[in-house]
């Protein structure tokens, strides 16, 4: 007779640099969960990611029950759902927040890859391609920020939310892409808040390989 062991931590198929991943392990870090993390390699996915998840992509999550979450956004409510000790669920009004978030991933996120690999879209030039993607950085950061003030330290206010995190890891890749021309431009409080962001324990720590 076979015997087979369950799973006692739920498992993340995640890759390091992939910012969906990033605030997925961000969230995870905040709620204090554990699990078993699987870097995948992208030119040689893991046949136990592609089983539950022929997509391919991450992050995915395995729960201990056999749930599988396939996104992103999924796997931090549901982490902050367990846990969520700094508020980020409850920072700001669920609906704004939900719509400041698809603001990134649907609008910012596509011209932001057409900045970073502009070779691949030639139909413009790589100037013209960091020009949308910061219209809409600065729109989606403007919506966001209306009802603070210039010296509130993150999104939404006083406190962090599911929001900053969420938008966190791309705007940070928007600024890497050509970060002496990002570190010159007049946005001293999304100069600040990437700043913030970045020298966190929290992020030292999702990072570590």
């Amino acid at each position: 007779m076979l015997h087979f062991t369950l799973p006692t931590l739920p498992t993340l198929y995640s890759f390091r640099r992939c910012p969906y991943a990033m605030r997925a392990r961000m969230a995870l870090g905040s709620a204090g969960i554990a699990c078993e993390t699987v870097e995948v390699s992208l030119r040689a996915k893991p046949s136990e990611l592609l089983a539950i998840s022929p997509k391919g992509t991450v992050p995915v999550m395995q729960l201990m029950d056999g749930t599988v979450l396939e996104q992103s956004l999924d796997i931090m409510r549901w982490a902050l759902a367990q846990n969520d000790p700094e508020g980020w669920l409850t920072a700001a009004d669920e609906n704004e927040m939900k719509r400041v978030i698809a603001q990134c991933d649907d609008v910012f996120k596509p011209l932001l890859d057409r900045y970073k690999y502009a070779n691949r879209h030639p139909e413009l030039l790589m100037e013209q391609h960091r020009s949308l993607a910061m219209d809409a950085l600065q729109a989606m950061w403007n919506d966001a920020s209306q009802p603070c003030t210039s010296e509130s330290p993150y999104l939404f206010g006083l406190q962090a939310s599911m929001v900053d995190v969420a938008l966190f890891p791309f705007v940070r890749q928007f600024a890497a892409v050509d970060s002496v021309w990002f570190a010159a431009q007049p946005l001293p409080r999304l100069q600040a808040w990437l700043a913030t962001w970045l020298a966190s324990d929290l992020f030292t720590a999702i990072m570590k390989k």
